[in-house]
């Protein structure tokens, strides 16, 4: 598709255990256009989460090709894999990944400190993105000094840093409750009104609901795709107070 900031085409991973090999991806193609936002479902053993890691850039496909905004990734070497990492994908995960002894404000500077921005810079650039989740207050908090609706914003901010093309958020809301769950589904579909593309893994079917279109992978296949066709307003149901049960 002429809109699709990721294409994959017949993308295989393929795994060898002892003298086995096991096929954790048999051949997925997949079209996502900028500005979706795709819930990637499935159970344990699927392939969703080995199909994160190959869009990601965190590893590479067996067979298959990957194009993302136009550059085939599948040719590239480690070390590009790396810079598009850094520069161009931002990654939301379940357990924060946050450094526990440095504030939310260092937390989120940290890919530009990898990509050698100057400080002043860093800081202002950091200042904003933690203003945008609303965080403007705690930005001297350190981890443990924030809730976990807290940190998973400032693992956001950090996603954000780099002004990347496509979020990767990997079960967001697996380590929250109910209603934080809402507050960070509410983030991440304005960050998609805003124009981000994001794609998000979860094995909850009302978090799946809050996404434009689900795509179902069983056994290293794609077995559904299709557009949600009631979508969770986030922002509705923090008004009224109300949050769904969060149901694995």
């Amino acid at each position: 598709m002429a809109d699709a900031l990721i294409q994959t085409t017949d993308l295989v991973k393929e795994y060898l255990v002892g003298e086995q090999t096991v096929a954790a991806l048999r051949g997925i193609s997949v079209s996502i256009e900028k500005g979706e936002f795709v819930a990637v479902m499935g159970p344990s053993g699927s392939g969703k989460s080995t199909f994160m890691n190959l869009i990601g850039c965190l590893d590479s496909a067996t067979r298959g090709d990957y194009v993302l905004a136009g550059e085939r990734i599948s040719a590239l070497s480690g070390d590009a894999l790396a810079a598009i990492r850094n520069k161009r994908i931002g990654f939301v995960f379940q357990q924060f990944n946050l450094l526990p002894r440095t504030s939310a404000l260092d937390n989120v500077e940290l890919p530009l400190l990898y990509g050698g921005v100057p400080a002043a810079e860093r800081h202002e650039r950091a200042k904003k993105r933690l203003a945008e989740v609303g965080l403007a207050d705690r930005m001297d908090h350190h981890p443990a000094q924030l809730s976990g609706g807290q940190q998973q914003r400032v693992a956001i901010a950090r996603a954000l840093i780099n002004n990347p093309v496509l979020i990767l958020a990997d079960e967001p809301t697996g380590a929250l409750d109910s209603r934080t769950s809402v507050e960070v589904m509410a983030l991440l579909q304005q960050l998609n009104r805003d124009g981000m593309t994001v794609v998000m893994v979860t094995h909850e079917q009302d978090i799946a609901a809050f996404a434009r279109r689900n795509i179902h992978f069983r056994d290293g296949l794609v077995v559904e795709d299709h557009p949600v066709p009631k979508i969770n307003d986030a922002e509705a149901m923090l008004r009224r107070g109300r949050a769904p049960a969060k149901v694995a």
